[in-house]
């Protein structure tokens, strides 16, 4: 199999063009203690694709996710953001840095409204101190009011209208993922990874979320990384793939690529897949 991790591939799947090189995971290996979580890994993030990162639980894909977003700080190895080399980075360095996260164990504010849940997405991008805030007069009414609606038009993108002012807890599980979604979004990221984004979906839902990434990807421009279990949302939504079995990578490439990959069958799809 052709290793894409370096291919520059004109074109992403449905035509969505690829960009240069954003991120660039350069032979990152991560130990706690005595205990191996990455050995040895390289693989590179374009602009504008979705870039899958797929295997069997206990792989090391969250700790990859935490790598990427300055949660772990690896003891080998390089992150070329931009063709720049990024030293020890903490998970607010990233986030101004243009990376935003959703999470497998949703972390909302369950007793506050779905529009003030999104609204915090936007904390990093206002300018007006606390004080400033609490008066709610001048430059800071006129900051808050800019960012409301923001906001709204990331409601209205996820369609969830009808459910924004409802408190975030008394929603369904699927309902709270695209709340989740929305924070993220809110950041207006360049980078967006995406932990298990349909974790416990039903069919439905998972259709509604793959349509929303798909549409991130191709309306905004944002680059898509996911981790995600469900093979055929995989094979459908990403441009590329990379696969990691005990913390090691053992694929990298097209859905296709990746689909016929021998190591990859015999790891992880397994002969009925």
């Amino acid at each position: 199999m052709t290793n894409a991790s370096n291919a520059a591939p004109a074109a992403a799947q449905g035509g969505r063009k690829f960009g240069d090189v954003i991120l660039d995971l350069q032979n990152i290996s991560l130990r706690f203690g005595g205990v191996k979580a990455l050995t040895d890994i390289s693989f590179n993030i374009r602009e504008h694709e979705v870039r899958a990162i797929i295997g069997p639980n206990g792989a090391g894909k969250s700790s990859m996710l935490n790598v990427i977003n300055g949660v772990y700080h690896p003891q080998e190895g390089k992150i070329m953001f931009r063709g720049q080399e990024r030293k020890k980075m903490e998970p607010h360095m990233a986030a101004k840095q243009g990376i935003a996260r959703t999470f497998q164990n949703i972390a909302l504010f369950k007793g506050m409204s779905v529009l003030d849940n999104i609204m915090t997405g936007r904390n990093l991008r206002m300018k007006c101190n606390l004080f400033q805030q609490a008066l709610w007069i001048g430059a800071a009414r006129n900051e808050e009011i800019a960012h409301r609606e923001k906001v709204e038009e990331i409601v209205d993108f996820l369609e969830i209208q009808h459910i924004r002012k409802t408190a975030v807890g008394a929603l369904p599980y699927g309902l709270q993922k695209r709340v989740d979604l929305g924070r993220a979004l809110a950041m207006e990221p360049e980078i967006l990874l995406l932990d298990e984004p349909m974790a416990g979906m039903n069919v439905e839902e998972k259709q509604d979320m793959c349509r929303f990434i798909l549409d991130i990807s191709d309306q905004f421009g944002t680059t898509i990384v996911l981790i995600e279990h469900d093979m055929g949302v995989v094979m459908d939504i990403s441009d590329r793939v990379v696969v990691l079995d005990y913390g090691k990578k053992i694929g990298d490439g097209t859905p296709d690529e990746v689909r016929n990959n021998q190591d990859v069958i015999n790891a992880y799809l397994g002969s009925g897949h």
